[in-house]
């Protein structure tokens, strides 16, 4: 590839993930959002958080099945336990490195 289609192809890149976060917060920005949309989207962190850690913790791999025995879900209860009563982010993935 010649230097200007590396250009076109970087420009590209950079247009196709800026525009779509771009768009809807510069159309947002000056309307009202009902509450009930804020606090469904308040939501999303969550849930997204929740759909890559679940495989991470629940599944074999090797077996494609669900084990409660896997070091990783053990290490999770007591850093959550830890996580809810301190609310320290830092100190959380202390003790998350610390007993895995």
């Amino acid at each position: 590839m010649s230097a200007p289609e590396y250009l076109f192809l970087f420009v590209g890149m950079g247009l196709v993930t800026y525009l779509p976060r771009a768009l809807p917060l510069i159309y947002l920005s000056h309307k009202q959002l009902p509450q009930w949309l804020v606090d469904w989207l308040g939501f999303i962190p969550v849930a997204v958080l929740a759909a890559l850690l679940a495989p991470e913790l629940f599944l074999e791999a090797s077996e494609s099945s669900i084990s409660f025995s896997k070091r990783e879900f053990l290490v999770a209860i007591p850093t959550l336990i830890f996580a809810v009563k301190v609310r320290s982010l830092g100190g959380t993935v202390l003790v998350g490195m610390f007993l895995y």
